[in-house]
């Protein structure tokens, strides 16, 4: 199996007896629930001010952010404190008897290489440190 043009597959890791953690890959973190025995993944960031929802309280699978405190539905995302908030989902596959998450691929913008290979072959200005 692999994974649809523009996703890339992510490893999950081991729950370990954790019912949230989050896992990173190229600079973007998510999280990793575990609802009824079913892991679900999502953005770690509360889509209401972006607040750390791995730092965030888990009960009765409801997940509340610690920032400003708005209740997600972990089963459908759904924002149980104010309209128009919702956990964005990521669908998860088992590949070889792991698990793994379909999240966006990363692309650079183009030209990006020769941007950096430009930035560090460039001497410093004078009067200026690098």
């Amino acid at each position: 199996m692999s994974a649809e043009p523009g996703v890339t597959l992510v490893p999950l890791g081991e729950p370990r007896g954790r019912a949230l953690w989050s896992i990173r890959h190229y600079g973007r973190s998510y999280l990793v629930l575990d609802v009824d025995g079913e892991l679900r993944v999502t953005d770690a960031r509360c889509p209401h001010k972006g607040g750390p929802l791995a730092e965030g309280l888990v009960s009765d699978d409801v997940v509340t952010c610690p920032w400003h405190w708005y209740s997600f539905d972990l089963r459908t995302g759904e924002c149980l404190t104010a309209e128009g908030y919702r956990l964005r989902y990521y669908p998860v596959v088992t590949k070889d008897g792991r698990q793994f998450a379909e999240v966006p691929a990363v692309s650079r913008p183009r030209g990006w290489s020769r941007l950096l290979s430009r930035a560090r072959t460039r001497p410093a200005r004078p009067g200026r440190s690098r």
